[in-house]
C-alpha cells in the first residue's frame, strides 16, 4: 500500500494490500526467529553428513511461507470500521468498528525504516487480552501508516486537521541526557539477563551442545575454580552488577531514546520514542481517565520514577519498557509529578471533568495504626517462620549457614514493614480517587471518579479482627482495578460513597447478623 486508504462507504470501499516491501522483511524476521530450530536441524543432520541440506530445505521452506503472508492479507476501511484479512490455509477476517477504537501504535524496526515503511496496530478495549481481536497492519508506508492514525483517530468534524510537526502540537516532555545515569536502578538488565539465558538454553536444547562446558564459558569456569571462594564469589556478584547496569542502559537507550510526549489540539497525546525501533502511540484525550507513577525500591533510593497513563484500550503489564501505556521514562520524580499533572488537566479538558494536576501531590490520609501494626506483624512473622525452620533444619544436620541468613532477612524486614506502613495513603481530590500502596513497588494512581464503575470490599478474618478492609475500584481503564489497601472500614466505606454517591452504600448498610461473610461487590 502506498496511498491511505480512505474511508467510503460500504459500497465503493476497495480491499487495500500492503506494501510490497514486506516481501524482503517477512523472511529475513522468519528466518531470524526460525535460527534455534535451523541450528538444531543442522546438528542433528551434521552426523549423516546431510545437516547442511537439510537446513537450507528448511530455510526455503520458511521463507515461501512467510512470503505467502503478503498474498494473502488485506485491508479495507470504511466509514464504520475497519477490516483486515488474512491466511492462507485458515483464512480470517478481523473487523473492529471505528468507534471502538482507543489507540493506533506506530512502531518501525530497523529494517521498516531502511524501507521507508511502519507497522501499525488498532487498538481498542480488549485488544490487551484478547489478541485475536487485535488488528495489526505490518507493512504500510510511513506516509500511509500517519494518514491512517489521523483519520482513525480523529473523527471530529471540529478538529483541525493539522499535520504532525506543526504549531498545533505542544510539546510537554522530552528524553534529558541527564535522566540515563538512572537506568541501572531500573534494573531492567536483570529481565535482559533471564531473556539471554533462555535464549542459550533454547540453543543448548535444540542443538545438543553443552555451551555451559564449552568455549568461553568453560574458560571462565576453570579460571574461578582456581580462585579462593570468597574471592570467586565477589568476582561473580561483580561480573553481574556490570552486566545488570550496562544492559539496563543499553535497554533504556534502545526503548527511550529521542523520546518526545507530545500535546495535540486535534484530541490526543502522542508518545514517540526509540532508536533502533521506533514507536509512536496516540492516545485520545478522552480515553485517558488517570495516571499512574510507579517507583520500585531501587529506582525510588536515587529519586526516581515512571509514570504511566491510565487509558481505555492501552496493552499494559507488558513492563515499562514495551507497554504502551509510558507517558515518562524513568526520571527525576518532579519531572514526573510534572508530566503527571499536565496529563491530567489535558484529559480533564477532553472529558469536561474536574480533575487537576494537585491530585498529584495530593496530602494522603494515612490508614491508621491497624493497618501500621499488620506490615509489621506480617513481615515480622515470616522472617520469624525463616529463623525457627533453619534453626530446626541446622540441629537435624542440615547447613548452619541457613541460621545467620534466615536472621539477616528478619533484621530486614523490620525496615521493610515500616516502608510498606508508610506507603499507604488515600484521598478524594478534585474529582479523582488517590491511592498509594506498595514497598517494593510503589504506585499512586489517580483515578478519575468517572471511571470507576464498581467496588470490590474484602476483609479476611484477620482483617475484621482489627477493624480493616480492602477495597478494590474496578475500571475499564488502565489495570482495571486499584486498591485502598487496609483501610479503615467505616472510612473505606465513607471514601467510596464520595466517588460513587449511592454504589456501595446499600450493599453494606444490612446490620451485621445479615451481612455476607464473603468479599462484597457492588458494580
Amino acid at each position: 500500500m502506498t496511498a491511505p486508504p480512505t474511508a467510503a462507504g460500504a459500497s465503493t470501499a476497495t480491499w487495500h494490500r500492503l506494501s510490497p516491501r514486506m516481501l524482503l522483511i517477512h523472511p529475513v524476521t522468519e528466518l531470524t526467529r526460525a535460527l534455534p530450530a535451523l541450528a538444531g536441524v543442522f546438528f542433528a543432520g551434521h552426523a549423516g553428513g546431510h545437516g547442511l541440506i537439510t537446513s537450507l530445505l528448511v530455510a526455503v521452506g520458511v521463507v515461501a511461507l512467510s512470503v505467502t503472508r503478503w498474498f494473502t492479507t488485506r485491508l479495507l476501511v470504511t466509514d464504520e470500521q475497519v477490516q483486515l484479512r488474512h491466511g492462507l490455509l485458515r483464512r480470517r477476517t478481523v473487523a473492529t468498528r471505528r468507534d471502538r477504537i482507543r489507540t493506533v501504535d506506530v512502531t518501525a524496526h530497523v529494517l521498516h525504516r531502511a524501507l521507508g515503511l511502519s507497522r501499525v496496530v488498532v487498538g481498542t478495549g480488549t485488544s490487551d487480552r484478547k489478541n485475536e481481536a487485535r488488528i495489526v497492519l505490518d507493512g504500510l508506508t510511513v506516509g500511509a501508516a500517519e494518514a491512517l492514525r489521523r483519520e482513525l483517530l480523529h473523527r471530529s468534524a471540529t478538529a483541525p486537521a493539522h499535520p504532525v510537526g506543526e504549531a498545533a502540537a505542544t510539546e510537554l516532555a522530552r528524553l534529558h541526557h541527564r535522566w540515563i545515569v538512572l537506568a541501572p536502578f531500573t534494573l531492567s538488565g536483570v529481565v535482559t539477563g533471564l531473556v539471554v539465558w533462555g535464549f542459550v538454553w533454547r540453543v543448548q536444547g535444540e542443538s545438543g551442545v553443552d555451551l555451559l562446558h564449552s568455549g568461553p564459558l568453560r574458560s571462565v569456569g576453570h579460571g574461578l575454580d582456581t580462585l579462593p571462594t570468597a574471592l570467586a564469589v565477589l568476582m561473580v556478584i561483580a561480573a553481574v552488577v556490570v552486566f545488570v547496569a550496562v544492559t539496563s542502559v543499553v535497554g533504556y537507550l534502545l526503548a527511550f531514546w529521542n523520546f518526545r510526549l507530545m500535546r495535540h489540539e486535534d484530541g490526543t497525546l502522542q508518545v514517540t520514542r526509540g532508536l533502533l525501533t521506533t514507536r509512536a502511540t496516540s492516545i485520545e484525550r478522552r480515553r485517558l481517565v488517570g495516571v499512574e507513577i510507579s517507583r520500585p525500591l531501587s529506582l525510588r533510593a536515587v529519586g526516581g520514577a515512571r509514570t504511566l497513563s491510565v487509558a481505555t484500550g492501552l496493552r499494559v503489564g507488558r513492563g515499562a519498557e514495551k507497554g504502551g501505556e509510558v507517558l515518562l521514562p524513568p526520571a527525576p520524580v518532579s519531572a514526573s509529578r510534572s508530566v503527571a499533572g499536565q496529563v491530567l488537566a489535558t484529559g480533564a479538558e477532553a472529558t469536561g471533568t474536574g480533575v487537576t494536576g494537585s491530585a498529584v501531590t495530593a496530602t494522603l490520609h494515612p490508614h491508621g495504626r491497624a493497618a501500621t501494626r499488620r506490615r509489621y506483624a506480617r513481615a515480622l512473622g515470616g522472617g520469624v517462620v525463616l529463623v525457627v525452620a533453619a534453626a530446626v533444619g541446622w540441629r537435624t544436620g542440615g547447613s548452619f549457614w541457613a541460621v545467620p541468613v534466615a536472621l539477616a532477612l528478619l533484621m530486614a524486614s523490620v525496615p521493610l514493614a515500616a516502608d510498606r506502613a508508610s506507603s499507604l495513603g488515600h484521598a478524594h481530590v478534585d474529582g479523582a480517587l488517590v491511592t498509594r500502596y506498595g514497598s517494593l513497588l510503589r504506585r499512586r494512581v489517580v483515578l478519575a471518579d468517572h471511571a470507576v464503575i464498581g467496588w470490590t470490599v474484602r476483609a479476611t478474618w484477620f482483617q475484621r479482627r482489627v477493624g480493616v478492609s480492602t477495597l478494590t475500584a474496578t475500571t475499564a481503564a488502565g489495570r482495571q482495578s486499584y486498591r485502598v489497601v487496609d483501610v479503615e472500614t467505616p472510612t473505606g466505606v465513607a471514601l467510596a460513597d464520595g466517588v460513587t454517591p449511592g454504589l456501595l452504600g446499600p450493599f453494606l448498610a444490612a446490620p451485621s447478623s445479615a451481612r455476607p461473610t464473603h468479599p462484597a461487590t457492588a458494580r
